[in-house]
């Protein structure tokens, strides 16, 4: 398993007019926690897509449990619990302070240029075989 904390603040214009977070605001905190895990384990996105491939959303889940609301700074935790094959699952938890207030999920397939679905990169294979063999 390995995974990533990524804190963000509840901005204003994320509220509605009961100053709780809209619910579609998860889906961009979801996002910085994912690149987030990409770029500290060495798989920057933007490296990806430097070499042709692409990460499309297949799916995604959210369970609401409790609001957010502005100003709150959330932790997002994002993990990949196993070692991707041909599709990537990425969980997330959204916390204020230990409070859970959301669970959520992506998954994710390879594509190039054209948007044919491809394997991974070689590189990507072995650098989950690393983290997922050591550990990390």
């Amino acid at each position: 398993m390995i995974e990533t904390r990524e804190q963000v603040r509840v901005r204003y214009a994320e509220t509605d007019q009961m100053a709780v977070a809209y619910h579609g605001n998860y889906l961009p905190w979801f996002e910085m926690a994912r690149t987030t895990l990409l770029r500290e384990h060495g798989l920057p996105y933007r490296q990806l897509e430097a070499d042709g491939y692409f990460l499309p959303v297949l799916e995604i889940g959210i369970r609401y449990q409790r609001p957010a609301r502005y100003d709150d700074v959330l932790t997002v935790v994002a993990r990949l619990s196993e070692k991707p094959l041909l599709k990537i699952r990425i969980e997330y938890e959204v916390f204020r302070d230990t409070e859970l207030l959301c669970t959520g999920f992506t998954v994710h397939a390879f594509i190039d240029r054209s948007g044919r679905p491809v394997r991974p990169p070689a590189a990507f294979v072995s650098r989950m075989d690393q983290l997922f063999s050591a550990g990390a």
